[in-house]
């Protein structure tokens, strides 16, 4: 199973990105999809989460500027990031826990100019 990540880039402050994260080959039962993000010189962090039941979660300093959008027919997780700063610039990993295992993407790359 893997989980490819898209939609990184360079953006200026303000703007907005959308990340994308499909989970690809012998897909168990996904619980949860989010994304993490590890800004340089910095831990991991968890960024938002959404469940298979459709819950939400977020963490105090993006809640009103990002959206996370799962879609479990189509194992796929988007993550919709407006009013950026600098302080978003950071590598995003798309995440997924099964009953099982734990999965990571590759990660994307965000910068945030000034």
């Amino acid at each position: 199973v893997q989980l490819v990540e898209s939609g990184g880039g360079l953006v200026q402050t303000g703007g907005s990105l959308r990340l994308s994260c499909a989970a690809s080959g012998s897909i168990p039962s996904i619980e949860i999809m989010g994304w993490f993000r590890q800004p340089p010189g910095k831990p991991r962090e968890r960024v938002a989460s959404a469940s298979n039941f459709g819950t939400t979660q977020y963490a105090s300093f993006v809640k009103g500027r990002f959206i996370i959008f799962r879609d479990n027919t189509k194992n796929t997780v988007d993550l919709q990031m407006n009013s950026l700063t600098p302080e978003d610039s950071a590598v995003y990993y798309c995440n997924a826990l099964t009953p099982t295992t734990t999965l990571w993407g590759q990660g994307t790359l965000v910068t945030v100019s000034s």
